[in-house]
């Protein structure tokens, strides 16, 4: 199958790659050239502009920091708007605002265009192996005729019309970040208690506690990194889109309002482009603590 790839970064790139050793055909697109380079040199072409990844495509995917972004890459000159026409589908990754979402599928509808919002989660490890979630927001059939291309980059969640996967992105970042936030804070009062380090984790990963982000994410605080590969300027664009469906819901979301306030407080201490799990040295600076310990921590990016 042709497909088109437009965003080429920490999730696009890796995902890109999974689809060209697929055996697909892939124009591939992204602001900056250099990250395209293993995939020409695994067989991609290079596309100058998101129409000419567009024209001629079967499918085309994109995946780009945020609103304004995709927006640009839709509706900007030479944009997808501009090329796409019958027959082809465009599957955005983009986390993206719901009300854009269905406002840019409406577009490409009227172009005979068919679109769906699948955006992703899973870290850079699971973009790397294929297994990065996608949920699905558009039309049934469409998904299920293209779930085998999809797949081939995770598990595919069909969540219903057009929009609706984004707001299950936003609802499974609003998650993630309350976990962030909780996990510092847990771990940090056991470790100024007297429990030991290792043993609170071993307890912490099994019952009503356990987490994907104490699994996956605590690693990175022990080994004093604190995940660069997402940064707090991402997880607080994020949360602005996660603050603004809550209010477009008209939900109260408290602890979903505190996070957001705590995030932008790392954010403003340690500086926008520093790793998202500073939220949780946030914590150990407040209460006089380090949750750095000896262990084989290997980065999620690494493996």
């Amino acid at each position: 199958m042709k497909i088109g790839f437009i965003g080429l970064g920490t999730m696009g790139g890796p995902a890109a790659m999974n689809l060209i050793k697929a055996g697909h055909q892939l124009s591939v697109c992204d602001l900056k050239r250099e990250n395209g380079d293993i995939h020409i040199t695994a067989g991609a072409t290079w596309a100058d502009t998101p129409a000419q990844a567009t024209d001629g495509a079967d499918v085309v995917f994109t995946m780009v920091f945020g609103p304004k972004q995709i927006e640009q890459v839709m509706r900007g000159g030479n944009g997808v708007l501009s090329a796409i026409g019958p027959g082809q589908v465009w599957i955005d990754m983009t986390t993206n605002q719901p009300a854009l979402a269905r406002e840019l599928a409406a577009e490409v509808r009227a172009k005979g265009g068919d679109p769906v919002d699948a955006p992703v989660t899973g870290a850079v490890d699971g973009a790397r192996s294929g297994n990065m979630a996608q949920f699905a927001g558009g039309n049934a059939d469409t998904v299920e005729r293209l779930r085998p291309i999809m797949e081939l980059m995770g598990d595919v969640y069909y969540m219903g019309d057009n929009g609706s996967g984004c707001v299950t992105k936003l609802a499974s970042n609003q998650l993630w970040a309350i976990h962030a936030a909780a996990m510092g804070e847990a771990l940090v009062m056991t470790t100024k208690s007297g429990v030991d380090l290792a043993r609170a984790w071993d307890a912490l990963k099994i019952g009503a506690a356990e987490s994907w982000c104490m699994h996956h994410d605590a690693p990175s605080v022990f080994a004093g990194h604190y995940d660069p590969s997402f940064t707090l300027d991402l997880c607080q664009k994020d949360l602005d889109l996660i603050v603004g469906a809550c209010d477009d819901a008209g939900t109260a979301a408290p602890i979903t309002r505190a996070v957001h306030t705590q995030f932008e407080t790392a954010r403003q201490t340690y500086g926008g482009h520093m790793g998202e799990l500073h939220i949780v040295k946030l914590e150990e600076e407040s209460a006089g603590v380090s949750l750095q310990m000896d262990g084989d921590w290997t980065p999620h990016w690494e493996k």
